[in-house]
């Protein structure tokens, strides 16, 4: 059976090491080791610092790991807002991360633009007594990017409230001055290309500061994964709950092959194939751009509007051992999303070009 080549925008395509990197765990027993023991410690302390390495993460950060991204919505919600917040929609995802502000009985509000736009202008809604501003630097459904220009100014306009930034679909591609926001998360299975099953939460001290005035005013943080549970564990390079060692292992290991590699030429490469990719887009008859700025197209999730239905496209690609992602929710069969995460190389990108260029409208 041929091995597909995928593009979807999560799950995407393994590391290309990943193989090896699996078999590396299975013959160290890693899958049965405990969450408590030495060995795991060890594991723990290399890929936080692998990982600080690669996306410059300042020493006021802490390095916490989840089940999932979306888990974060909550842990934050929990943690971080006493009453009020203010959430950045366009988009399915940031969608979700507002519609669990309303689950948890927050006072929540929003800038909401149409699927497949971006904010000109995100300052000039926020409410004055916000204590969270929420955005999604790469919204996945969409493939729109949110500038970081931006969130750095609305961090310049309200000093106090807390900045939470999903960049689930991004990391590591976009160089954030962490020191402009104070929280983001992301999961593994797209830019990092792991299995799924894992989410990592970056918090600062800001953030540590803020839930013990949300302890002190709501009595709770929530039963789960609260900040002062994650971060006495994690002075000890461990977990409250027994974690996805094996995840956390490979996470590691990706993020030391991307440090040999180094981040400034996987962000290059990933330049370069979003250009192959959108001139593609722009010459192909039935093909047309997701996102109608240029300002506000992703690097990393590009996705076109197509008068071929995307499983008919898939149909074809099938043959070439290629897989690309539907659109999202209503638009799943008149849009494709095309991951371009770092495990897809220039050379597989330009078979998928290729194969996508011999079919006939």
């Amino acid at each position: 059976m041929s091995k597909l080549t995928y593009f979807g925008p999560g799950p995407s395509q393994l590391y290309p090491e990943m193989d090896s990197f699996i078999a590396d765990a299975l013959s160290q027993d890693i899958c049965s080791i405990s969450h408590r023991s030495k060995e795991y410690i060890a594991i723990h302390k290399k890929t936080i610092d692998e990982l600080r390495q690669l996306i410059s993460l300042p020493d006021n950060y802490h390095v916490f790991f989840l089940g999932s991204a979306s888990e974060s919505w909550e842990r934050i919600f929990n943690n971080c807002v006493i009453e009020k917040s203010h959430h950045f929609v366009n988009g399915s995802f940031s969608k979700k991360f507002f519609s669990y502000g309303e689950a948890l009985n927050k006072s929540v509000t929003k800038t909401e633009v149409p699927a497949g736009e971006g904010f000109d202008n995100p300052k000039a809604s926020i409410p004055s007594n916000t204590e969270l501003i929420t955005f999604t630097h790469n919204e996945t459904s969409t493939g729109v990017s949110t500038s970081l220009e931006d969130i750095y100014e609305t961090r310049k306009q309200f000093p106090e409230a807390l900045i939470a930034v999903d960049v689930v679909s991004s990391l590591p591609y976009p160089k954030i001055d962490f020191n402009q926001i104070d929280t983001a998360f992301f999961s593994v299975q797209k830019c990092f290309g792991l299995p799924a099953g894992l989410g990592v939460w970056l918090v600062n001290d800001r953030c540590i500061q803020k839930s013990d005035k949300v302890k002190k005013a709501l009595g709770t943080l929530g039963s789960h994964h609260s900040i002062p549970e994650l971060l006495g564990k994690s002075t000890s390079h461990q977990t409250p709950s027994t974690p996805n060692v094996l995840g956390i292992y490979l996470l590691g290991r990706v993020a030391e092959a991307m440090n040999k590699k180094t981040v400034q030429i996987l962000r290059e490469e990933t330049d370069k194939k979003a250009e192959m990719l959108y001139d593609f887009i722009e010459k192909c008859p039935y093909l047309d751009y997701g996102v109608k700025e240029v300002k506000h197209r992703s690097q990393t999730v590009i996705v076109a509007d197509t008068t071929i239905p995307a499983s008919e496209l898939n149909k074809y690609l099938a043959t070439q051992d290629i897989t690309i992602g539907a659109g999202y929710g209503k638009n799943k069969t008149t849009q494709i999303r095309i991951a371009n995460f770092p495990a897809h190389s220039i050379e597989i990108v330009e078979r998928l070009i290729k194969a996508l260029d011999t079919i006939q409208e």
